[in-house]
């Protein structure tokens, strides 16, 4: 019996590939279950106008990543806090605070999580930061650490 697969299923295929298995294991397993369907004209259908937009929605993703490296690359974001008088941070600098300061700064929404450091800033100066943006897709800024004036 041909199935169309609508989740994953160790050692039979992925999302949305159409395999033949045994009428018991598909009668019995897979259709009620819900992780396959009959593999007929309008769920193949269904199956390819999904695949499709699942490609158009991530070209679109790495377009706007891409965009938004081009954008980034060669910024210097500024970050202001209390230091001492031999240049040491009192606390350190993280990519909270980071992308705080990008979306002040610049208006550019940086989720936290994409933002690599390789350890917290804890002293004044200009640190080079990457940004993950997609798949092999990295915005390379400088953050600058300047001291609050008192």
């Amino acid at each position: 019996m041909k199935i169309l697969l609508m989740a994953d299923v160790k050692g039979h295929g992925k999302t949305g590939d159409i395999v033949n298995v045994s009428d018991g294991y598909a009668r019995n397993f897979l259709l009620p279950k819900g992780l396959g369907v009959p593999a007929d004209a309008n769920s193949i259908n269904a199956a390819t106008v999904r695949r499709g937009a699942e490609a158009h929605r991530k070209q679109v993703q790495k377009e706007n990543a891409h965009a938004l490296v081009n954008e980034m690359s060669g910024l210097t974001v500024k970050v202001y806090a209390k230091a001492g008088e031999n240049g040491r941070l009192f606390g350190s600098i993280g990519v909270a605070e980071i992308a705080e300061a990008l979306k002040k700064q610049y208006d550019i929404v940086v989720d936290k999580k994409k933002i690599r450091i390789d350890e917290p800033i804890k002293s004044l100066g200009v640190t080079d930061v990457t940004a993950h943006m997609y798949e092999q897709t990295n915005a390379k800024f400088k953050v600058e650490v300047l001291p609050i004036n008192q």
